[in-house]
């Protein structure tokens, strides 16, 4: 597979809400696999993560805004579902795409976070090399195809 850069200065920022450290890893490995040359951003729930975006304390006060959000649904404190919900209502982040990454093949969750603004839902994979090839194409889409607002 080719590299994958961004032509901008900036790097393409992700930022992974996951709250399993296996899964996060995983994540962080498929990208070097596929040679996806990313910033990744790591917390482990909606609230953490909302503390990164806005920029809240002293740990995220130099947080980058990501190109794209990677959102796992169940997790402790604020899941997934509120994340969203609180994401699309905040004006100065309602624009930040966000795909959800969860291991959830409900309708009902892929409907909800549709709903809710998502731009995209993948069941993770439970084979490894499944899910390398998932976030190599993902990370074909949104860095080499998409087109993204230069308000980063």
């Amino acid at each position: 597979m080719n590299s994958i850069s961004n032509s901008e200065l900036k790097p393409f920022v992700i930022l992974l809400v996951e709250d399993e450290a296996a899964d996060a890893h995983l994540v962080k490995a498929a990208l070097t696999e596929n040679h996806i040359l990313a910033d990744l951003q790591h917390v482990v729930d909606g609230r953490e993560a909302l503390e990164f975006l806005r920029h809240e304390g002293p740990r995220f006060s130099a947080a980058p805004r990501p190109d794209l959000i990677l959102l796992d649904l169940n997790m402790p404190r604020m899941n997934g579902r509120e994340f969203l919900a609180a994401l699309k209502k905040d004006e100065a982040l309602c624009g930040i795409p966000v795909v959800i990454l969860t291991t959830s093949e409900s309708e009902r969750d892929i409907v909800a976070s549709y709903n809710l603004g998502a731009a995209g839902f993948i069941t993770k994979p439970i084979d490894i090399a499944q899910f390398i090839a998932v976030i190599g194409q993902l990370g074909d889409y949104w860095i080499k195809l998409v087109r993204l607002p230069k308000y980063r």
